[in-house]
């Protein structure tokens, strides 16, 4: 059309502001009103359009119009008038002055929205929500576009051009693969994908992927391939909101995968419902979930939807075969979709052969209510780990997995799932070989029942490789890393989320066996796939960033050690926030990186900083206080300030040893500093003394010929020769360096 063009004598056409498939959106001004206006225009229809194509296409575009003229909410765009010029169908509507979910997200460079922002935003559309369905009026096509945020805050949904009054518009295939879309798939709900009958409780099942969007950066089943978008809708439990953005308040993220539960009737009951959640969560009075027992807003368990017949295999809708994955809000960073995950509960009748009974007796069929109790169940105990109260979902874990053995068979999928948590809360717990032998056995299961290179086999032995890196067994630890990677590369490719964290894994467990060039090497290609795929500020990029600084700084190349740790502080300071763990994690490697460069003040000011934050945000006595306090007392040390040093390694090495017992490694590295500042200040026979208690300790804890005892040896014989004790000096060097010989360890 002519930028002058003019509609109905009305309204004229200024400048085009947005353009779709279905249409183009101008600013123009009514000039029998003089006010600003937009006006959407449905584009002529091409001629390989049969009539019947056509006329379904205009009577959507006027129900939109007869949909949205009679809503008169805040939240809701204003329809001024609509009709028909010259064979072109418009719809005049109030001009909003802001953005939309989408734009605001490309705006933020990728990065999701504040926190205050998300939920104020939620609050709002949820109110709006609820006006419209109190009307009778579904939208059915929720998505980030669809929704705009003002520049005085306020909030409005637009678009109703699929919205339900009836059902005079069939829902076919035709119009699906002619690109009529009913619904985007990162936002269609279980229901509306399967056919199944679609309520009020769809809409929020679409809200829900929207916020869970615009609150860590990727919709919450984020892949590029629809089909896969749609199974994930339809089987996987999402994500907590929490595990990639720790900032998020605990009620948001409960809101949220309420949700987007599977089933309509575990999502809340309305929108009115939703809001006065929000409400009660942003004032602070939400209920709280109790340390022990069942944890209310379980994930969703998968059941078995419209459009899939149990024993038959996933099986979709004839017209999602042709859709694709369409436009999500952002058009970059992703988060890593895991591996659809049978753990959150029974996803249909399994047909792939459970061990079998007794020759001559047949497994009685488990009673449904059964199995819905044992997957509600083993839902809890998932909860109680992302609360970190291990120990209580390893016995919910622990307990279901005997349930489902004896009602399923040892090799269901669902039991290996059960053992598959057994193992992972064994491992959060600090019992390595019980959690190695938990996984060996999951993984025995999972090759026998789903193969070799079934996506939960692969993760079942990554498990397996990590906990033998916690026992120390490195070499075993490589070799499983390396047959997972050959698998995941063979059958996920080099690029996908699992591939890139095994290979991760693999690079950390290289630096740990001294082959740092490779290790090096690996992370940092990691780190370019994550960054080109994820985006550079993406969780697990930075993940991967701090591992190269990490292997740089153990090569010696402490300069771009320190670069590439305060390029991860930034990126995580923005993302996680200031306070999150893993951002002071990083001020800290920025600490050492200072000190071993020289930069000793530099270094101490930073620690002084960091003890005052994790003070405050863990407490005086927490571990990583203390770690932080061990780094200032050494940059004291270095700067010369010996009694100050002494002071603090004191202090540090007290409250250890009071916390953590009087063997624990780090109680032993802050008595060791004791005995440094001592000799620094002259007080040989005290610094011999502590000496040797470390070297005593560390005998008894790890061996005689621990690298860490010799090091403690190397002291002690040290402080012999200051004392002018050289006999005993030259004869406890000599112990040590046959010590070392026997180890193939190389004299220091």
């Amino acid at each position: 059309m002519a930028e002058t063009r003019l509609i109905q004598s009305r309204y004229r056409l200024l400048d085009l502001i947005g353009r779709g498939g279905m249409g183009e959106v101008w600013r123009a001004r009514d000039e029998a009103l003089g006010r600003q206006v937009a006006v959407k225009c449905l584009k002529p229809m091409s001629p390989e359009h049969d009539q019947d194509f056509n006329r379904i296409v205009r009577e959507r575009f006027r129900r939109e119009a007869r949909v949205a003229a009679a809503l008169q909410h805040r939240g809701v765009t204003v329809v001024h008038d609509f009709g028909e010029y010259e064979g072109v169908l418009y719809l005049v509507m109030e001009l909003l002055d802001g953005r939309n979910l989408s734009q605001l997200l490309e705006d933020n460079a990728q990065h999701p929205l504040p926190v205050d922002d998300i939920v104020d935003i939620a609050e709002q559309v949820a109110d709006a929500l609820g006006y419209t369905h109190q009307q009778g009026i579904i939208h059915r096509d929720l998505k980030p576009a669809n929704i705009m945020r003002l520049s005085d805050g306020t909030v409005k949904i637009c678009d109703f051009g699929i919205a339900r009054l009836g059902h005079d518009i069939p829902v076919t295939s035709r119009l699906t693969g002619v690109g009529v879309a009913m619904g985007t798939p990162h936002y269609m709900s279980p229901e509306q994908i399967s056919g199944g009958q679609v309520d009020h409780r769809s809409d929020l099942y679409s809200l829900g992927c929207v916020l869970y969007e615009i609150a860590t950066g990727a919709p919450p089943f984020d892949l590029d391939d629809a089909w896969g978008i749609l199974v994930g809708h339809r089987d996987t439990p999402p994500e907590p909101l929490r595990s990639h953005r720790a900032e998020l308040p605990g009620f948001f993220d409960r809101v949220v995968l309420e949700l987007l539960a599977k089933t309509p009737d575990e999502r809340p009951a309305d929108a009115d419902d939703l809001r006065r959640r929000i409400s009660v969560g942003r004032t602070g009075e939400q209920l709280r979930p109790e340390p022990t027992g069942l944890v209310p807003l379980a994930p969703p368990v998968p059941v078995v939807l419209p459009g899939r017949t149990p024993g038959t295999g996933p099986r979709l809708p004839g017209w999602a075969q042709r859709m694709t994955s369409g436009h999500k809000a952002t058009g970059g960073a992703r988060l890593p979709l895991a591996p659809p995950d049978h753990s959150a509960g029974l996803t249909g009748a399994w047909t792939t052969g459970a061990a079998s009974p007794p020759a001559g007796t047949v497994r009685p069929t488990p009673a449904p209510e059964l199995l819905a109790v044992l997957a509600g169940r083993h839902s809890a105990g998932l909860n109680l780990g992302r609360l970190g109260h291990w120990e209580e979902a390893g016995e919910v874990h622990r307990s279901v997995a005997a349930e489902r053995e004896q009602a399923l068979g040892p090799d269901h999928p669902d039991t290996l799932s059960s053992r598959y948590e057994v193992g992972f809360t064994l491992s959060r717990t600090g019992r390595a070989a019980d959690a190695l032998k938990e996984f060996a056995r999951v993984t025995e299961g999972r090759e026998r029942v789903l193969g070799p290179d079934h996506a939960d086999t692969l993760a079942a032995r990554q498990e397996m490789a990590y906990v033998l890196g916690r026992l120390g067994r490195h070499f075993e630890a490589h070799q499983l890393y390396a047959a997972v990677l050959a698998s995941r590369e063979r059958s996920m490719g080099p690029d996908h989320p699992d591939t890139l964290r095994c290979r991760h894994n693999l690079a950390f467990n290289l630096s740990r066996l001294g082959r740092l060039e490779d290790s090096y090497r690996i992370a940092r290609d990691v780190a370019e796939a994550r960054a080109r795929l994820l985006g550079a500020a993406h969780p697990d990029t930075l993940v991967t960033r701090y591992e190269v600084g990490y292997t740089l700084g153990r090569l010696g190349r402490w300069a771009e050690a320190l670069h590439t740790y305060r390029d991860v502080v930034g990126a995580r300071t923005q993302t996680l926030g200031p306070d999150h763990p893993d951002t002071l994690a990083t001020r800290y490697e920025v600490g050492i990186s200072l000190g071993r460069l020289g930069r000793s003040a530099e270094a101490l000011e930073l620690y002084r900083a960091l003890v005052a934050d994790r003070t405050r945000v863990n407490g005086p006595d927490d571990p990583e206080t203390l770690r932080a306090r061990h780094g200032l007392g050494v940059n004291l040390g270095r700067l010369a300030r010996w009694d100050e040093a002494l002071t603090e390694a004191r202090e540090v090495c007290a409250t250890r040893e009071r916390t953590l017992g009087a063997d624990h490694p780090d109680t032993l590295v802050s008595r060791r500093e004791v005995a440094v500042a001592l000799g620094w200040l002259g007080r040989w026979a005290d610094a011999l003394t502590v000496y040797r208690q470390v070297a005593e300790a560390r005998t008894r804890l790890l061996g005689a010929d621990h690298p860490d005892t010799l090091a403690g040896r190397n002291d002690e014989a040290h402080c012999l020769e200051q004392l002018g004790r050289g006999p005993e000096a030259v004869e406890l060097y000599r112990e040590v360096a046959a010590l070392r010989q026997q180890r193939g360890v190389p004299p220091h």
